[in-house]
């Protein structure tokens, strides 16, 4: 288990009164405080790990129909209404995101000598995976692509959801890269956690596609001008089209670090500056060179003055239309000029550099990233969450939009990070505290609010929620059961 080493607890121990005898001996005083304290984490663990399930299986119920699983985006736990409105492929990745988070919490519970959660939820979560994952089909569809590099047929997700498996639209701006980096994230971690084959060939195959979204052309001195596209029918390079694919290559690499698997790597020559070029690579050095060059690449452009990251670099000259170059007789993507970095700092584009800043410090031992992701922890926490907004002694983060699953991705930073920095235990208590609150004061029927401590709103009819929330507080309890608190 993950232990949070801080200068007070991570969580204090509210469920035990402790008496202590003048004439105990030191020793066992300490043996039998350390004791109950024990109790009390595994306590709390499994308080955790307990709601996350209880949530998704409320979730499941409600926000998803039919054999085929569709999923509703929202309904409303007062009038009972669910939208016909289907989720989009990412929102339909936080249903498995969920799953995940709670498999991996009920093999660490397995681990640590509690062997009942886990014979008693751990087979039915694993075929549910495998549902969720099956059905994830109706977004996908094949189009080929001219990117920098090549032409080449893709089958990959789409936004939107089609009545068909495999027949979705998935030409232009009707699939993004982040989409298909977040269910790389799932699938390399249900692969982990199943140790089912399928799960990393897939990931590894969308990894490739987002891969060949990497502008490899080069200014005229020779340097590439880097970072990911939002889509295949966009210029734009966001923070949520580079950072988030940073974990998943730091996880590849370690699968193949001892293996000597190769992959085809495409790049541009240096010399002539057109010529494309295709050579094998090891796998493992081919996933952390990439792994290193999208942080490298967003660091140097979307780190903003305040210390977080802002959401991409825009400003196209001459414009935002996508261009192309031939060389050779063969057309390929051209680079276009973005001026400067533009739009709101998001949460969760921070939390995916900490984390991604932690495993690239885990595998390389490199000190620069363990300071970055410090660094990042502590302005993240200044910058999103507000101390007393709400409610005393409890941080505000914003729930406006998508924000409530982008604090979560921020979450996860803070986990990432933790056993090398004590302090974002702190950050990440907030979270326990905001779910608990929201959990203690405002649960109905099984649903949590949008706003967690400012609850639900006097007009009934305005309770829309949306399913990808419930599924992210699920995964938020499901991580923090994890983290084993110490003093």
């Amino acid at each position: 288990m993950i232990k949070f080493f801080s200068i007070r607890p991570f969580w204090a121990l509210s469920l035990i009164s402790l008496s202590v005898s003048p004439l105990c001996v030191k020793q066992v005083c300490a043996q039998e405080l350390h004791s109950q304290r024990s109790v009390h984490d595994q306590n709390k663990s499994q308080q955790n790990l307990l709601r996350a399930i209880q949530l998704i299986d409320r979730s499941m119920e409600v926000y998803f129909s039919g054999e085929d699983f569709k999923m509703h985006r929202f309904y409303n736990p007062f009038t009972q209404v669910r939208s016909e409105e289907k989720a989009s492929v990412w929102m339909y990745s936080a249903s498995i995101e969920a799953v995940n988070a709670v498999l991996s919490g009920l093999k660490k519970q397995q681990k640590a000598g509690n062997a009942e959660l886990y014979g008693k939820y751990y087979s039915r979560y694993v075929d549910l995976l495998a549902k969720l994952h099956a059905n994830a089909a109706y977004y996908l569809g094949t189009f080929t692509l001219t990117s920098f590099t090549q032409h080449k047929e893709w089958t990959v997700y789409a936004v939107d959801r089609v009545r068909e498996k495999g027949k979705a639209n998935v030409t232009g701006v009707l699939n993004v890269y982040d989409d298909q980096m977040w269910l790389v994230r799932e699938l390399l971690e249900a692969y982990h956690l199943t140790g089912q084959e399928r799960y990393l060939q897939e990931a590894e195959y969308l990894t490739a596609y987002v891969l060949d979204g990497w502008d490899c052309t080069l200014d005229e001195k020779g340097k590439e001008h880097g970072g990911i596209p939002w889509g295949p029918g966009y210029v734009t390079k966001h923070a949520c089209s580079n950072a988030p694919i940073i974990s998943p290559l730091v996880a590849l690499y370690e699968i193949y670090k001892k293996k000597g698997d190769q992959i085809v790597a495409h790049s541009i020559d240096q010399k002539d500056k057109l010529t494309r070029i295709s050579k094998k690579e090891k796998k493992s050095d081919f996933y952390l060179r990439y792994a290193k060059r999208i942080y490298d690449w967003q660091k140097v452009y979307l780190l903003n003055e305040k210390g977080v990251y802002t959401d991409m670099m825009g400003d196209c000259f001459p414009d935002c239309s996508i261009a192309y170059e031939t060389v050779n007789g063969v057309q390929y993507r051209k680079n276009t000029e973005l001026r400067k970095a533009v739009g709101t700092a998001f949460s969760y584009n921070s939390g995916t550099m900490i984390s991604g800043a932690a495993d690239l410090y885990r595998v390389t031992k490199a000190k620069s990233y363990l300071e970055d992701g410090k660094k990042l922890a502590d302005a993240t926490f200044t910058y999103f969450g507000k101390l007393g907004q709400q409610i005393p002694e409890h941080y505000t983060y914003a729930t406006d939009g998508f924000n409530n699953w982008f604090n979560g991705v921020l979450l996860r930073g803070y986990t990432a990070i933790f056993p090398n920095y004590s302090r974002a235990g702190l950050y990440a208590k907030s979270f326990q505290d905001n779910l608990d609150y929201g959990y203690t004061h405002f649960l109905k029927d099984g649903f949590l609010p949008n706003d967690l401590l400012g609850g639900w709103a006097n007009d009934k009819s305005k309770n829309d929620l949306e399913g990808m929330f419930m599924f992210t507080y699920a995964a938020q309890y499901a991580t923090l059961a994890q983290v084993e608190p110490t003093k």
